[in-house]
């Protein structure tokens, strides 16, 4: 174990292991989706922090393990913008500084008892503030939050109702913390089983007593995913096997159609020859068809992706322009400082348009969807906004056709299960190659997905429900109860420090000195 100390002490070697225990969790999330991993994932993680020999040491770990905790989540991300992706995870990770010296702070050294249990809520509280943080859509968005990582998990699912993911994540990392003190601090025991215990309850509670999303029907929706289509007319060609796609759903009586994230490369009003053919497969299959437009407008300047509803007479006038762009992918923020991405990636050359309301359709047969395109679907705030203006379906129109090989599109078809649980509604997401996913209103799959290598249309019974989940009421109150955990804190340190000051002895008065300088001594 000293042997183990002094290896420690290298500065360097405890900045990689740092960085390496933050890239744990990433076991837990889709692909390997081992969502128990999530548990005791960051204990390594937490027992490196509590040994630091000093706070500032202890916000280096944090630091690196932020660092690790990114990139290992957004690794996917490598082939596209390269060193960036380092950059941007070194940055984010600055965010967990703050959290290594709380984990010090809580847990270093022998703590008592009443410290060992303040831990489990101080904690799991800096964690969810760190996740809101990052959450801005400027720093990149809310993707990899720890909660998400129990996306199957059907009592997981049931407390997502009542409070979110960030509750999930809050309840992920006491338990994290719980096992750390059960493991590294003999004397915080009780506390310890005490936190387990009342994440059990929580648990059980949520099950039995949270309402359950009410069934009162189902709507047939099919997706249609072309699959990869590369080429200099790749817009073109794919359009014409998506239409291929869509006449085979002819007889099948649907409800709606939807087709996946930029789908149509064109503006319909410049092409209004795809216009009408869209119109008339609305027609053979008596569905609206939802594409999803990625084009320069005719009607106003700039790029925009859009969420466009074609019914038998053509565009219904129903459309959604994306809000929440994805930074460096169809944006760059601050193009001045941060341009030269572009030379070092597959950074955006142009930066997209955002809309500015969220819009909820009404496609007929009693039936009103809520679109949203690409990665909104991992802000929860979206979908709750939705389910609050009347949405019954969610949609989700997606292409992670630049990722197809890696673990990016199991993680953002996972989204749509959470989102589904936490507002009670159906969520559908469809995209251009891959994962396409069907959740039913707790969250529950419908149906199997559609994996990267399928080019197929397939129509889906997806239940619908009523009623309104706590979560969809209250919203992000798990969130905002940390951040009033981490204003007390901030208030009792303040006092504390305010006390010891005036504790602190006057300083004695220094000795006197004689004429010539040297202190006065007795008996001379």
């Amino acid at each position: 174990m000293k042997t183990f100390g002094r290896w420690l002490a290298s500065p360097g070697r405890r900045s990689v292991l740092a960085a390496l225990a933050g890239a744990l969790p990433m076991l837990a999330f889709p692909a390997p989706s081992l969502w128990w991993f999530a548990y005791v994932a960051l204990v390594p993680w937490l027992l490196l922090a509590r040994s630091a020999p000093t706070g500032r040491r202890a916000a280096y770990d944090g630091w690196y393990g932020g660092l690790g905790f990114m990139l290992a989540v957004h690794h996917w991300l490598l082939p596209s913008l390269h060193v960036f992706t380092v950059i941007i995870a070194a940055l984010l990770g600055l965010l967990w500084a703050p959290w290594g010296w709380l984990v010090r702070r809580f847990l270093g050294g022998v703590p008592s008892s009443g410290r060992g249990a303040a831990a489990l809520v101080v904690l799991p509280s800096g964690w969810l503030a760190v996740e809101l943080v990052r959450s801005w859509q400027g720093l990149g968005g809310p993707w990899g939050m720890l909660g998400a990582s129990q996306w199957q998990v059907a009592p997981a699912l049931r407390l997502a109702s009542v409070g979110g993911v960030w509750l999930l994540s809050f309840l992920v990392v006491a338990v994290n913390a719980a096992v750390a003190l059960l493991v590294a601090v003999r004397g915080c025991r009780i506390p310890a089983v005490a936190c387990l215990l009342a994440t059990a309850l929580a648990t059980s509670a949520a099950w039995l007593w949270a309402p359950r999303p009410a069934v009162d029907g189902h709507v047939r929706i099919a997706v249609v995913q072309p699959g990869i289509v590369a080429g200099a007319d790749s817009g073109q060609r794919r359009f014409d096997l998506e239409e291929r796609l869509t006449r085979r759903l002819v007889g099948q009586r649907l409800d709606l159609v939807v087709w996946g994230e930029s789908s149509v490369g064109f503006d319909l009003k410049d092409r209004p020859d795809l216009a009408r053919r869209i119109a008339a497969l609305s027609r053979a299959l008596g569905a609206d068809v939802l594409v999803n437009v990625d084009a320069r407008r005719s009607d106003r300047p700039g790029i925009y992706k859009s969420s466009v509803l074609v019914g038998p007479g053509g565009p219904t006038g129903d459309r959604y322009d994306k809000m929440r762009l994805v930074p460096f992918g169809e944006y760059i923020p601050a193009r001045s400082l941060l341009g030269w991405a572009t030379s070092v990636g597959k950074a955006a050359g142009e930066d997209r348009r955002r809309g500015t309301e969220q819009v909820v359709m009404n496609v007929g047969h009693g039936l009103r969807i809520g679109p949203m395109v690409c990665f909104e679907t991992a802000f929860p705030d979206m979908s709750r906004h939705l389910a609050q203006d009347g949405a019954g379906v969610l949609l989700a129109q997606s292409s992670t056709s630049t990722f197809q090989h890696s673990w990016a599109p199991e993680q953002h078809a996972s989204l749509a299960a959470l989102r589904a649980a936490e507002t009670g509604r159906p969520m559908v997401h469809a995209t251009l190659t891959g994962v396409s996913a069907v959740y039913g209103p707790a969250g529950q799959r419908i149906g199997s997905w559609l994996g990267t290598d399928a080019s197929t249309a397939r129509v889906y019974e997806v239940p619908t429900s009523h009623g309104i989940t706590p979560y969809v009421r209250f919203g992000d109150w798990p969130a905002h109860g940390a951040l009033l955990v981490l204003a007390a804190l901030c208030a009792v340190e303040g006092v504390r420090a305010l006390r010891l000051r005036g504790r602190a002895p006057e300083p004695s008065a220094p000795p006197a000195r004689t004429v010539h300088g040297s202190p006065a001594r007795h008996g001379h």
